[in-house]
């Protein structure tokens, strides 16, 4: 905080510059006006240490103002001053209003003392200061502007170092380094979460939306918060669930997904993020339905257990679904439909046939010929099971005819 004043007259100058001389042998009594000034108006005590630390601060801003006027050819050392305490305030968190306030607080008490100086010595010269109080209050602008700069570039360095440094404790929590040494105590600190809680992961597939539409990400809310990273093709988010369930997750996500995301099972711990983006990638895996598909991980573990194996797979696919290619595929196509829509269905012939538009008995012989043509039967468990896992392949993995089962 300081100020330095310059006459265009070289007599004003002379004048001003003796005066100037005087303040110089009374810059402590400067700066204890001036930080009374200060505290004054922000109407409280300051602890000792404080106050010592804002006198110290007045001392040398007013000491750079006087010594730019007493020896310009030094440059404006009250410039770089002020852009100094411009980057220390913002690095302090401190309100920028407040070192702005002190600027002026700085220019009044220099003002005041320079009138007193030349009053003492030169009551006849008092009125030459008024030609030059323009200028002295155009260099407290000036101060004020280069402060609240500085301050301006280092809040903003600081916000992107601060969002850097976030990412990159995201990026590193989702890759799975969740155990390495320090990084759960820097991730407690910037990102504001437990170590343990309610954590999911969601992933949102960019490559194919539904009408070339976008992800409009959700803001906070509803109990959840989302902490999102980008990827080339993808949108992964941390959600911080709180006291909501994964269907609230759904409910918020689902009017904003026009393509396909996977959903992770609930983690209990930031450690345990990495394996939580797994688990949504690998849901996100068995979407396959045209337009938006939002899928839960754990509504769909058979699909996942195939996707996770796609050479088991394949052979489980050609073991059990092969003899499906070497049948008319118009035919093939209608009994694959049928099995689906009858294990939709709960395994009811009749709701299957309400949803085929064919008649019970249809339905029936359709499943006997799939039991045939698999060696499977329908009614026994384990090797229903082998059915399913299969045609959660054919659709998941490839088809029959392909070229690949």
């Amino acid at each position: 905080m300081g100020a330095l004043t310059t006459s265009p007259e070289k007599a004003d100058r002379v004048i001003i510059r003796r005066a100037v001389r005087k303040l110089a042998d009374r810059l402590p009594q400067l700066a204890d006006r001036l930080v009374n000034e200060i505290l004054a108006g922000e109407g409280q005590d300051r602890p000792a240490e404080l106050r010592a630390d804002l006198w110290e601060l007045s001392h040398i801003g007013l000491g750079h103002g006087i010594e730019a006027i007493l020896d310009p050819s030094r440059g404006r050392a009250d410039l770089r001053w002020a852009e100094e305490l411009g980057r220390r305030r913002a690095e302090q968190g401190l309100p920028l209003d407040q070192l702005l306030r002190s600027y002026r607080l700085a220019g009044c008490v220099f003002w005041e003392a320079l009138v007193e100086a030349v009053s003492e010595e030169n009551p006849e010269h008092v009125p030459l200061l008024v030609r030059n109080a323009t200028l002295t209050w155009h260099t407290i602008d000036q101060q004020s502007t280069a402060a609240a700069e500085a301050y301006h570039r280092t809040e903003y360095e600081l916000l992107r170092r601060s969002e850097e440094r976030v990412q990159a404790i995201v990026d590193a929590l989702l890759e799975g380094r969740g155990t390495d040494p320090g990084l759960l105590p820097a991730a407690t600190r910037a990102l504001g979460l437990p170590a343990q809680g309610r954590y999911a992961v969601v992933v949102i597939d960019q490559g194919e939306v539904l009408g070339g539409r976008g992800f409009s990400r959700p803001t906070d809310g509803g109990g959840l918060r989302f902490i999102w990273r980008m990827r080339a093709d993808t949108q992964i988010a941390v959600v911080d669930l709180g006291n909501a369930d994964l269907d609230d997750l759904v409910e918020v996500l689902r009017p904003r997904v026009y393509g396909h995301a996977g959903i992770s099972p609930v983690v209990e711990a930031l450690a345990d993020l990495g394996k939580a983006r797994w688990l949504a990638e690998l849901a996100l895996r068995t979407c396959r339905e045209p337009g938006a598909e939002i899928a839960r991980l754990d509504r769909r573990l058979p699909d996942a257990l195939v996707v996770s194996q796609p050479e088991l797979a394949e052979r489980l696919g050609r073991g059990v679904l092969g003899a499906f290619s070497q049948i008319n595929p118009a035919f093939r196509d209608v009994l694959i439909s049928t099995l689906a829509t009858w294990l939709e269905c709960d395994g009811s012939a009749s709701k299957a046939a309400g949803r085929l538009y064919c008649h019970h008995n249809t339905v029936l012989n359709r499943l006997r010929r799939i039991e045939q043509l698999t060696g499977r039967s329908l009614n026994r468990p384990r090797e229903l099971v082998e059915v399913v896992l299969a045609l959660s392949a054919l659709k998941l993995v490839g088809r029959p005819d392909d070229g690949r089962p």
